[in-house]
This record gives structure tokens, C-alpha cells and sequence, in this order.
């Protein structure tokens, strides 16, 4: 079982976004794909059900769904939102990223190297 964490804030931030996309009762996936400067980038997304592969964690009433593939690179991440004078956006701690790119939307770990990309 993998632990990817979601901060209260994060949570609001995900529930006010389901609601308002008339999905109050779906799942924030979290995932991993191949791409970006660095070789790997983060994917989060709304599903209506879990897929046969997902793990289903759950945080302040939001239902948070990891593949089983994506696991191992996700353990231990943190999302986090955060407001800023710029505006708010989701912040992603990965303790298993070694390397990210200049503008920290992909990354690489110590065992996965991904596919970059130019950028």
C-alpha cells in the first residue's frame, strides 16, 4: 500500500473543484507518466470509479486513487495548495524525486528515469 498524502487544503481545494464539475462523490487520481524535461511528470485527474489497478486512500472526505505501477515512484508524496499574491496552485513534495527540471513540473527518481522530453 503506497501513502501519497493530501493536506487539508488540498483536500478543500479538490472537493470545491468536484462540486463545481458536478462530480461531489469521484476520486482525485493521482499518476505518473513519462515526459518533461526531466523524464517523468505528475497527472491528477477526476474519475467517476477506481480502476481494477488503484489503490484508494481517502484524506479530509476526498477519495484519492493511486495505481498499483505508480505507487512505488508516489510513496510518501505530500499535495499540498497554497494561495500566493499570483494565485493558488497544488504543490507536489515527492521524497523519491532525485532530480527535477528549472521549471519543477517533471522529475526523475533514483530507480525511474522516464522519458524526457525537450522542453
Amino acid at each position: 500500500m503506497s501513502t501519497v498524502i493530501l493536506t487539508e487544503a488540498a483536500a478543500y481545494e479538490v472537493k470545491s473543484m468536484m462540486e463545481q464539475n458536478g462530480m461531489p462523490d469521484g476520486y482525485l487520481k493521482i499518476s505518473v507518466k513519462g515526459g518533461g524535461c526531466t523524464g517523468l511528470s505528475y497527472g491528477m485527474s477526476a474519475e467517476e470509479a477506481p480502476a481494477e489497478n488503484d489503490e484508494i486512500l481517502e484524506y479530509y472526505g476526498v477519495k484519492v486513487l493511486v495505481d498499483k505501477t505508480d505507487a512505488p515512484i508516489l510513496n510518501g508524496t505530500t499535495i499540498d495548495f497554497k494561495q500566493s499574491l499570483m494565485g493558488g496552485g497544488f504543490a507536489i513534495e515527492n521524497p523519491n524525486a532525485i532530480a527535477s527540471c528549472g521549471c519543477g513540473s517533471s522529475f526523475r527518481t533514483k530507480d525511474v528515469a522516464g522519458t524526457p522530453e525537450n522542453c
